[in-house]
């Protein structure tokens, strides 16, 4: 199958390969698993996190020393992330070494020993995370809105854990993780290397024709919408930081890519957005404003952030007001639209152009939807959107009856 000169293929275990080939000296590989914190029992909340930590810590033929030696000797890279939906590991390497790091992947997703020193070593250093990322208000606001906006469900709870959570965590906790969600159906293998899709094939089922395995699917979101809160908290910070937000559309909407684009025109990261120019540029107000819009398979997440003087943030919030009302009450005119639009495409084509956001973007692509569309259906797509679509999702997400908002001052 092709899409965007990518080829997709599927192992006899179900794991899913996606291959692009490109002209160049250096490879891309990268392994995902839909195994995110959302799929953690409550009481071992940062499981998922820690699991990713723990997969360098050694596996039945590589110490720890190994491991982070393997590709690193050789001048590549290997490194790893934690969502609330999966958990990657990527590598990058010269084209000739690729084998050396599919192996390696390999290795640590199937045959990690997760060892009991490690592990107390490893809960150290995520406490410490922990404790720098409570010292960080504009990371820690977005987890504390998530707790507040999807009470009681898995989305709810911070991809860290607390100290509390982790200090739960025995390794067999991780092998019954492991075992219950690093399933190869589940799994997809990504790859952009200058090799042919023959040689792909040849090293995926050299290193990933594994033996399937059942697969336990995670709880689907049900939860009724909250009603519309405003919450301060105060905290002993230099600045006021405002979060104000709502659950958006998931991955199958339709209505994301107007989202996408109403995001991006508002605090994206072009300094141009429209809240970077009202609040920084002409009133400096604020050194950081910015919207955002995180997807999931069966909700989502849009929301708008600043940071202010204590005595200035009143203002910011009216101000912020005041702009999507604009949206809600009328549709951009044709050239504003076109102009949205050419922002949001250029930015996918030059994102797409980088070789390993392409390994990880096809990855997701893959994880998701089971596909790679090409670049020219995307942009169509984001091009399809009409000024009227976007000021009907501002009027049902960005109303001030719809967003709530999360204050520390």
């Amino acid at each position: 199958m092709k899409a965007e000169s990518a080829y997709i293929f599927y192992l006899s275990s179900g794991l899913k390969c996606v291959f692009t080939p490109v002209n160049a000296p250096v490879a891309y590989c990268a392994l995902g698993v839909a195994a995110g914190s959302r799929m953690e029992p409550p009481r071992l909340n940062g499981l998922a996190h820690l699991t990713e930590h723990m997969l360098f810590k050694g596996t039945q033929k590589r110490g720890a020393f190994h491991i982070n030696n393997r590709l690193e000797r050789l001048g590549g890279e290997l490194n790893a992330y934690t969502t609330k939906e999966e958990l990657v590991v990527h590598a990058t390497v010269l084209k000739e070494d690729l084998a050396k790091a599919l192996d390696l992947l390999s290795d640590i997703f199937f045959h990690s020993t997760f060892p009991t020193q490690e592990l107390a070593k490893e809960k150290e250093v995520i406490a410490d995370e922990i404790s720098s990322y409570k010292e960080s208000p504009s990371e820690l606001i977005v987890d504390e809105f998530d707790q507040l906006l999807f009470d009681g469900h898995p989305l709810s709870a911070p991809i860290l854990g607390t100290r509390h959570s982790l200090a739960l965590v025995k390794s067999s906790d991780l092998f019954d993780f492991v075992c219950r969600y690093f399933v190869p159906s589940q799994m997809v293998l990504s790859v952009v290397a200058n090799i042919s899709e023959r040689l792909m094939q040849t090293l995926a089922h050299r290193y990933f024709d594994l033996n399937s395995a059942s697969f336990l699917a995670p709880p689907s979101f049900q939860g009724d919408l909250p009603a519309p809160f405003f919450m301060e908290k105060r905290r002993r910070t230099h600045q006021a930081h405002c979060l104000m937000g709502v659950r958006a559309y998931s991955y199958s909407e339709p209505k994301r890519i107007a989202l996408a684009l109403l995001t991006n025109l508002l605090g994206g990261f072009s300094p141009n957005a429209r809240l970077n120019l009202l609040l920084r540029e002409k009133y400096g107000l604020v050194y950081n404003v910015e919207a955002s819009y995180t997807p999931y398979s069966d909700s989502g997440v849009a929301g708008i952030y600043f940071g202010s003087d204590r005595n200035d943030w009143k203002r910011c919030f009216d101000l912020i007001r005041m702009e999507l009302n604009k949206l809600c009450q009328a549709p951009l005119t044709p050239r504003q639209l076109h102009s949205v639009q050419k922002q949001l495409i250029g930015q996918m084509t030059i994102a797409a152009d980088n070789a390993e956001s392409k390994c990880l973007n096809q990855l997701k692509s893959v994880m998701v939807y089971g596909k790679v569309e090409p670049l020219e259906v995307l942009t169509e797509r984001v091009r399809a959107v009409t000024a009227l679509e976007l000021m009907e999702v501002a009027q049902e997400l960005f109303s001030p009856q719809a967003m709530s908002t999360l204050l520390y001052i």
